[in-house]
């Protein structure tokens, strides 16, 4: 029986691997069977997702790149350390590949762990241009596993990214499938009285906000390693195995929960960086985040690997069993989640020059204190009491945090820190108190927080950080515009950063979106207030209405990209250069001229 598991298992993996070495990849126009629907989309090596590229620590990387498109293209190599001319990103660290060009990417491991790659080229991430890197270290793992499987993860969707992007801007709500009905409105007279459910609805109106929210773009299918939940991808294994499983999510827009349902996962890798282990039944994986879990089967059932998309719209579905053929229970999606009040607490970041001729006096004596949810009592301070029979025809432009009767005062650049230390939120600290996304496991049991991620071994010496630099998450979703510091990537500055410092970022998320943060070239070490033992990622999920801290080492010279990894929010302009000046003199010589180079050639 080992035998024919393992022949079967390589040739499940025959299609995703290639071989050890110099690789060669194509970028290919390819077709993209959901077993929904088929679509035109992008791919490497004539498919999509492309090869799982795998390395060794320590040795020099060849990767030769051929355009095949008619279109400019790149590859990023997401989350690994490099020199920032091998980065690709078009018009920060290289012109880009044309058409019919072939490009030679060369540069040397200094990490392990799961990572992937993907185009940073217009939309052509979430039309399929994606892959998957695994790189084996040169010692012993410091956990046991039998074998392992690579599990990435992606959002379909029969759309192509330019004609969502069109749809967004035209209308923002134009793929939200989860609207509020008309029966979760007599539900909530039911629970809560007429008159409060009159003004919930009234108040959130007046913002032009809804609480479903949570996902900008609904109407797709969930794939695992290219398959659907039909077409069920399935892993290979032996009962009594140690299985590693490495997650990744490459949607371009979409959030998982993921669990196993009848198996509890251990935790012991996040973003390629390997931490003390923590078991759990659950976990939430950011867009671009990756984790890697061990399970242990014990016995020969099947078993499904469930990832429910954060707004309960969409889920993908894979399978681990013994034999071919095998498939476990799939388990019904759970009711969509809903944004509340709390998810609002930084609306005064938001651009609410369209807002001319809304009339508020309806919102006068609103009592949202009893409402699902809703927890207020953060947000003292704020009377709304004056505001009835305000003419508001006038406010377009108006700063509102100055809005007679109501004292925003005290909440613009609200710091929030606080929150993630002192446990104020009922579930999970790293989410606004009361807010409507707090995870809760199916089953009652561990969902994953960041608050349980603890480096397995420190990075970098614990030091005091030089500077903070704020960087507030702002944006405008009525005309679908995002930004940092309100200002879109086309009309921003660069951020500078002198090589050798350690610099302090401070998120403040000012919209009712979650916004996975990813800085390209350098560690993010994520304040979990646990001192030197601070994880390591790429990518950090930044919750509405929250502030979160990171700090990064100084010790890349060259330009790279910063920017929310949702495809069409960095598109749409929340997304910065960052500069890095100083550092050795052949590095920053090399730096120079290569920065003269990108900048001659593509857009980021």
């Amino acid at each position: 029986m080992r035998t024919s598991l393992v022949a079967g298992a390589v040739a499940l993996l025959l299609p995703i691997i290639a071989n050890a070495g110099e690789y060669n990849l194509t970028v290919d126009r390819v077709e993209i069977d959901t077993g929904e629907f088929v679509k035109k989309g992008i791919g490497y090596n004539g498919a999509s997702p492309g090869p799982v590229l795998r390395f060794k620590e320590g040795e020099e990387v060849t990767i030769n790149v051929t355009n095949n498109l008619d279109e400019m293209t790149s590859i990023h190599w997401h989350g690994l350390i490099l020199p920032f001319t091998q980065d690709g990103v078009p018009g920060i660290s290289f012109p880009g590949i044309m058409p019919g060009e072939t490009f030679t990417y060369r540069f040397p491991l200094v990490q392990t762990g799961t990572y992937w790659f993907h185009s940073h080229s217009g939309f052509q991430e979430p039309d399929g241009a994606f892959g998957a890197i695994v790189i084996e270290p040169k010692g012993r793992e410091p956990y046991r596993y039998d074998r392992e499987y690579v599990v990435q993860m992606t959002d379909k969707h029969p759309h192509s990214g330019d004609r969502i992007m069109r749809n967004l801007k035209m209308m923002p709500d134009y793929y939200n499938r989860q609207q509020q009905t008309v029966g979760e409105f007599f539900s909530d007279i039911s629970e809560y009285g007429f008159i409060n459910t009159l003004r919930d609805r009234l108040a959130w109106g007046g913002m032009r906000m809804m609480k479903a929210d949570v996902e900008d773009v609904q109407g797709f299918v969930g794939m695992i390693n290219g398959k659907s939940p039909e077409q069920n991808w399935t892993g290979l294994f032996e009962p009594g195995e140690r299985i590693r499983l490495r997650f990744i999510n490459s949607s371009a827009m979409t959030y998982f929960d993921v669990r196993i349902p009848g198996l509890s996962m251990t935790v012991v890798q996040a973003d390629g960086n390997n931490v003390q282990p923590v078991t759990v039944d659950e976990f939430r994986i950011g867009v671009a985040e990756t984790y890697d879990v061990i399970v242990r089967p014990r016995d020969a059932s099947a078993y499904t690997i469930f990832a429910e998309s954060m707004g309960r719209s969409g889920y993908a579905r894979a399978t681990l069993a013994p034999e071919p053929g095998m498939e476990g229970e799939v388990p019904d999606m759970r009711e969509p989640v809903r944004l509340t009040m709390a998810d609002m607490g930084g609306m005064h970041g938001m651009d609410h020059s369209d807002m001319a001729g809304l009339d508020h006096s309806n919102m006068a004596g609103v009592d949202h204190s009893n409402m699902a949810g809703m927890d207020h009592s953060s947000m003292a301070g704020m009377d709304h009491s004056d505001m009835a029979g305000m003419d508001h025809s006038s406010m377009a432009g108006m700063d509102h945090s100055n809005m007679a009767g109501m004292d925003h005062s005290s909440m613009a650049g609200t710091d929030h820190s606080s929150m993630p230390r002192n446990g104020n939120s009922p579930s999970d600290p790293f989410y606004a108190e009361g807010s409507g996304l707090i995870p809760t496991a199916a089953n009652g049991g561990k969902f994953l927080s960041y608050a349980d991620l603890k480096a397995q071994t420190p990075l970098y010496d614990e030091r005091e950080p030089t500077r903070e630099i704020e960087l507030r998450l702002t944006g405008n979703m009525e005309r679908y515009i995002w930004s940092i510091n309100g200002v879109k990537y086309e009309d921003a500055d660069p951020i500078r950063l002198q090589y050798g410092e350690r610099v302090r970022f401070k998120f403040v998320n000012e919209t009712m979106m979650t916004h996975p943060m990813h800085l390209h070239g350098m560690w993010s070490i994520l304040d979990v207030g646990a001192g030197q033992w601070n994880p390591i990622k790429h990518t950090i999920s930044v919750q509405p209405g929250t502030t979160m801290y990171m700090e990064t080492e100084v010790d890349a010279p060259g330009q790279w990209a910063f920017h929310c990894h949702l495809s069409y929010h960095a598109a749409a302009g929340m997304f910065r250069k960052v500069v890095v000046v100083g550092g050795p003199e052949p590095a920053q010589a090399a730096a120079d001229a290569a920065t003269d180079a990108a900048n001659e050639g593509g857009d980021a």
